[in-house]
């Protein structure tokens, strides 16, 4: 049993070292959830995790949840869960994640706010409690907060920048600091079934990474994502379908070394859609 728990841990903080970024923050699958933040034509609730300008768009309360079993593992399975709603002084949102098992895990809680500055210009801030817990051992934790800004540049061309904790926070009991990422998107919709995203993505003591996808959506109910994390060579993929007022996405992804994860992601509006192109918002 000792050994069994032993390798989980080991399992854990091998992925911790070799995905793009802290475990918690990012998806194995890339940027699937956040992939929409630089569009203009295919946000949705999950697209301010990425980038907190994003939800400055929003035009009706949205809720979603997303899961994902990282390499086939129940030990290293990530959850989140995000609810938006907007106001005339600005939109708000809460987002909670968790990833791991009950040997080892990290959760991180954050309320977010943004607005638009004019047509042309969106801002976006987050403030996060993050923590870590090994059972017997440990538990610490850290606020931090985050913010992003959001350009349209043109009807189509959208680009951005966002900034996870520029001051450093460090865990109270362990002096361990937190590392800082910065990252500068741009994203191209190039029709209203056709959407294009670039992100490069610099973590603190990590190489650059660079991620990659395209959205397209071949019916009116039905879209897949795709796209690749070129710091792990990791490639992903997903299936979403719309009805009514509600959306299902189940995604997958591959890295080289460590295997399939597959994710599955549920948003929900709480206004009638007629489908993904609205992409639940509007």
């Amino acid at each position: 049993m000792r050994r069994h728990i032993n390798t989980q841990l080991a399992i854990l903080f091998l992925f911790a070292q070799v995905v793009d970024g802290q475990s918690l923050r990012q998806p194995i699958s890339a940027v699937y959830p956040g992939l929409g933040a630089y569009s203009s034509a295919h946000s949705d609730v999950f697209s301010f995790v990425n980038n907190q300008a994003a939800l400055a768009q929003l035009k009706n309360a949205t809720a979603g949840i997303y899961s994902e079993r990282r390499f086939l593992l129940a030990a290293t399975s990530l959850y989140a869960c995000a609810i938006a709603v907007p106001s005339t002084k600005g939109n708000f949102a809460f987002n909670l994640k968790y990833a791991g098992f009950k040997n080892f895990n990290e959760q991180q809680a954050g309320i977010a706010f943004a607005r638009d500055l004019g047509p042309k210009v969106a801002i976006g801030m987050q403030f996060n409690y993050y923590g870590y817990r090994v059972p017997s051992y440990i538990n610490s934790g850290t606020v931090n907060f985050e913010f992003g800004t959001i350009l349209h540049l043109t009807d189509q061309l959208n680009a951005g920048f966002h900034l996870y904790n520029p001051l450093g926070g460090n865990f109270g009991k362990t002096g361990e600091k937190l590392a800082t990422v910065y990252k500068m998107g741009l994203g191209y919709d190039a029709s209203e079934k056709f959407f294009l995203s670039a992100e490069i993505v610099k973590e603190e003591a990590f190489p650059v990474n660079v991620n990659v996808g395209v959205q397209y959506e071949f019916m009116k109910q039905f879209f897949v994502r795709t796209g690749i994390s070129t710091a792990t060579s990791s490639a992903y993929g997903g299936v979403g379908v719309g009805w009514i007022n509600s959306r299902l996405d189940i995604s997958a992804s591959y890295h080289p070394q460590l295997g399939w994860s597959p994710g599955l992601l549920l948003i929900f509006n709480f206004n009638q859609l007629p489908g993904p192109r609205e992409n639940l918002l509007e």
